[in-house]
């Protein structure tokens, strides 16, 4: 593949999306089933040859200009589409784990009145993600940031007849544009002081035009960060993400594996250059992404909804991913992007297939024993709980979040503080998974009817098998130097990104390898505690554990009401606007200042009218005394009032 044909790759989904639109309905479900997926694997392929050419590349970076957008003064915006360390590891997510969630949904969907339209919106997610990753330059990046944030509108409100999935569509709408206003002001500012949008003319110049630790780059990067914030639902812009659980279970694996998610996370590592710059926004980065990691996790303690247990573990995970960018470990927080999206597209698509066996039921307390009906879908989950749980030495998670946890311990930017955060999550994320493994799939069934209960067909499981070998072999690619020095193993992904992100000032890191391998063993040690915890409670001991629950504790209470944060949100940010919208601008400056201000005038010139209509009623002897009267005015003026 040439450079020349870059283009190819985003055009392939945009093809699906326009013939899927326009024909989808003509002609019939089988076009669309084997269109949708077709186009993104296609592109999957187009990726794999870009990315080895990216790889035999120099400077291992490959782009191609199609055309020059906009053209102003000092603004010149080309549309160049680069590939290189980052993008072609991204490009291989986005078309892969889009791929294995477009092929399920041929299964999961079958049916659906709207079936062209889902894989029409499914395929434009999937363009303007590529567009966001392959943009060379900031403005183009936010053509690709602002599509995926119309697409997910459009999948999470798929179901729109229903009021809680138009909410939620709207919801993440807003949410989103809080974000996005942080994107725009700090695109602005760097324009301003570089002369260019371009990232790589930005990243180059940064330790130039910007002095470390000044104001400017504070102020930036942390316009930055909110705009990631928003994308990757962390504090206090994550609300959105739970409630996108209303769209199609695939939408809610592509949104949180593969696409809109990840694209915070992708704006902070390619900007990494900036933010080393400013330790301060480098703090509030890793304290924002411990803080979500944590917060959610509790949370996801008490869900009983399966796909919900599931979001608030990925604003938990990308916590996780938010902590190394914060540290300065941008290779780890992406390495955690990539094992995340093989074992959180599966835990979701597994979620999926119980989903369609029990008829669109999702609360766990109502499952039970799925293992034995459903065992491709059951033992493809535990693969994923026990790769998002970090189950020793075989499973990527074990070894993505293990780096970030040394990183959080060791690097110059990190703490104790920080670590310890990272290591109570991990044992809550052990714990609640497994307790969702426990209640959905092992223990006595509570199924209604589990004479109909079956394992889905093989368009759905297939996907499972493939991403279940992912979830556990993606993580060899970073085995530590820890583990596998002393076998003449690399860590390949260190070596991949070698030299690419820019690194923290030099500092009082702290830590050998015996400490990184003494906290590894504790971490694994509380882990393999929390998961045996969780799944004997809630399997062997479920009855007592549910009675427990039943009795609704005030601290069980509060995390399965999500800390009322929504709540809160209501009281102090929703109501005060309603109300100002309502009582001011409406009633006050719209009714009474700008339409009275237009109907007092319309008035006026009625009044005016009917005035003058007096004047001209036909009547001789009127018209003779307005002359009269006139010409006494003007003999008036010109005796009394002129020399």
């Amino acid at each position: 593949m040439m450079n020349d044909s870059l283009w190819i790759i985003p055009a392939l989904p945009l093809a699906g999306f326009l013939l899927n639109g326009l024909l989808g309905r003509k002609l019939g479900p089988v076009f669309v089933s084997l269109l949708g997926p077709g186009v993104v694997g296609a592109a999957f392929v187009l990726s794999i040859m870009a990315f080895n050419r990216m790889l035999q590349a120099p400077g291992l970076t490959i782009s191609q200009t199609l055309f020059t957008w906009i053209q102003s003064g000092n603004l010149n915006v080309p549309v160049t589409l680069l590939v290189d360390r980052l993008s072609g590891l991204y490009l291989l997510i986005i078309t892969g784990i889009g791929f294995v969630i477009h092929l399920f949904a041929v299964g999961y969907m079958r049916g659906e009145a709207g079936f062209w339209r889902f894989f029409a919106y499914l395929n434009l997610f999937i363009f303007f993600m590529l567009i966001l990753v392959m943009a060379s330059s900031l403005l183009l990046l936010f053509v690709g940031w602002e599509g995926v944030g119309l697409c997910s509108y459009l999948l999470i409100g798929y179901y729109f007849e229903k009021d809680s999935a138009a909410a939620a569509a709207k919801k993440a709408f807003v949410v989103n544009r809080i974000g996005d206003f942080g994107f725009i002001v700090a695109s602005l500012m760097l324009f301003w002081l570089f002369g260019t949008l371009e990232m790589a003319g930005i990243n180059q110049q940064a330790s130039v035009v910007l002095g470390a630790g000044s104001l400017m780059v504070t102020t930036v990067t942390l316009l930055l960060f909110v705009g990631a914030a928003g994308k990757s639902a962390q504090i206090p812009l994550y609300v959105w993400l739970p409630d996108a659980m209303e769209g199609p279970t695939p939408v809610s694996a592509l949104i949180h594996a593969a696409t809109m998610v990840t694209a915070g996370l992708y704006l902070l590592a390619r900007m990494s250059h900036l933010f080393v710059l400013s330790p301060a926004t480098l703090a509030v980065v890793a304290a924002v992404g411990a803080a979500t990691a944590l917060f959610s996790a509790t949370i996801a303690l008490a869900q009983n909804d399966i796909k919900r247990v599931l979001a608030y573990s990925t604003c938990s995970q990308l916590g996780y991913m938010f902590l190394a960018m914060g540290v300065g470990a941008f290779g780890a927080g992406v390495f955690h992007v990539m094992t995340h999206a093989f074992f959180k597209a599966l835990l979701f698509l597994a979620a999926g297939s119980v989903i369609t066996a029990l008829h669109h039921e999702q609360d766990m307390r109502k499952m039970g024993g799925l293992a034995k009906k459903m065992p491709i879908t059951g033992f493809t989950f535990l693969i994923g709980a026990l790769a998002i749980s970090g189950f020793p030495l075989i499973f990527s998670g074990f070894f993505s979040k293990d780096e970030i946890l040394w990183q959080a311990f060791s690097s110059p930017a990190g703490s104790t503080l920080l670590w310890l955060v990272g290591l109570i999550t991990a044992v809550l994320t052990a714990f609640y998974m497994f307790r969702a493994v426990g209640m959905a799939f092992f223990g006595a069934s509570r199924l209604e009817h589990p004479e109909h209960v079956h394992e889905s067909p093989w368009v759905m499981t297939l996907p499972l098998m493939i991403l279940a070998f992912l979830s556990v072999t993606g993580g060899w690619l970073g085995i530590p130097h820890s583990l596998g020095g002393g076998l003449g193993i690399t860590n390949r992904m260190e070596h991949y990104f070698e030299g690419f992100f820019a690194q923290v000032p030099a500092g009082a890191g702290h830590g050998d390898t015996g400490t990184e391998l003494g906290l590894m063993a504790l971490t694994t040690v509380l882990a393999l505690g929390a998961m045996a915890l969780g799944y004997r409670m809630f399997t062997v001991n479920r009855e007592r554990a549910l009675a427990w629950d039943q009795t609704d504790p005030m601290v069980w209470k509060v995390l399965r009401n999500k800390y009322y944060v929504d709540e809160l949100y209501n009281l102090v940010v929703w109501r005060p606007l309603h109300w100002v919208s309502d009582k001011v601008l409406w009633k006050t400056v719209d009714v009474k200042g700008i339409d009275g201000t237009v109907n007092g005038a319309a008035r006026a010139a009625r009044g005016m009218g009917w005035v003058l209509r007096l004047a001209q009623n036909g009547m001789i002897e009127i018209y003779a005394v307005s002359m009269v009267a006139g010409a006494v005015l003007v003999v008036g003026y010109l005796v009394f009032l002129t020399e």
